[in-house]
Parts: C-alpha cells; sequence; structure tokens
C-alpha cells in the first residue's frame, strides 16, 4: 500500500488566501509533483481582475506552478529546515483563460536540483487543456 500524500499545509508554507494547492496528487520527491486547485470563484482577485468577466491572472497560474514545484522539496532531507524562494521564470505562455468554478491541475516536473537552487518546468492544465506553461528557477534557504 502506498503512502499517503501529505495535506498542502503539511508541505508549502503558504497560507490563505495565497495557498493556491488544495490537493497532492501525486509526489515524487526531488523530482516532480501533481497538485490541484479548485477555483470557487469567491477568490480575491476575481472581483477586480476582471468586473463582469473574471480571469485569473496569468501570474497567479504561475505561481500556483511554483507552489506545485515547491512540493518537490518535501521528503528529501536535505532541504528539511529550508525554503524554495523563486529565482526566475523564463518561457511563460498562455494558452487558455481560467475563471471560477475551474479545476486547475498543477504538474512540476524537476531539472536541476542543488543543494542550493534548482530549475524545472510546469504546466497548469484546465479538463486535459493547457492553460500555461513556464521553466522557472528558485533559490534555497533557511526557513
Amino acid at each position: 500500500m502506498a503512502a499517503a500524500l501529505p495535506l498542502p499545509t503539511d508541505v508549502l508554507p503558504h497560507r490563505d488566501p495565497f495557498l493556491f494547492v488544495d490537493e497532492i496528487l501525486a509526489l515524487e520527491p526531488g523530482r516532480s509533483a501533481q497538485a490541484r486547485w479548485r477555483l470557487r470563484g469567491d477568490e480575491f482577485f476575481f472581483a477586480g481582475h476582471f468586473p463582469g468577466r473574471p480571469v485569473l491572472p496569468g501570474v497567479l497560474q504561475v505561481e500556483a506552478i511554483a507552489q506545485c514545484g515547491g512540493l518537490t522539496l518535501w521528503g528529501d532531507d536535505r532541504f528539511a529546515g529550508k525554503l524554495g524562494l523563486f529565482g526566475g521564470v523564463e518561457r511563460a505562455r498562455f494558452r487558455r483563460q481560467v475563471g471560477p468554478g475551474d479545476v486547475v491541475d498543477l504538474h512540476f516536473e524537476m531539472g536541476r536540483l542543488s543543494a542550493r537552487a534548482g530549475k524545472g518546468t510546469g504546466r497548469a492544465e484546465v479538463g486535459g487543456e493547457l492553460a500555461c506553461e513556464a521553466e522557472l528557477f528558485f533559490v534555497i534557504v533557511d526557513a
């Protein structure tokens, strides 16, 4: 029997209203993660982005992918007491709008990981359709 996956709040330091992972679907420490974010429609950003036509801001899609990437540090003893911070983003592309009621599936694959930094690629999908993809860089600091 496979070990139970942790709750997002057991792994990530983020909290409401800036926690964009509701459920961890798969986790391979140091290598990959899959997670899910359910957009209820009452999130703070929809009121102003945009009134009458709520759209998830692209930068928050990238942040959600980064949070999924942060999950990969969990379970690796080298990163106990550490925190991954955004170091950069490249090749971000937005392929479809995301709005209230959508379920966003997040995927992250680690490309390179050292004791001080990492680099990987991630994507966000809605209903199997690509919404956002990006290459992310991060630095690892003491928590």
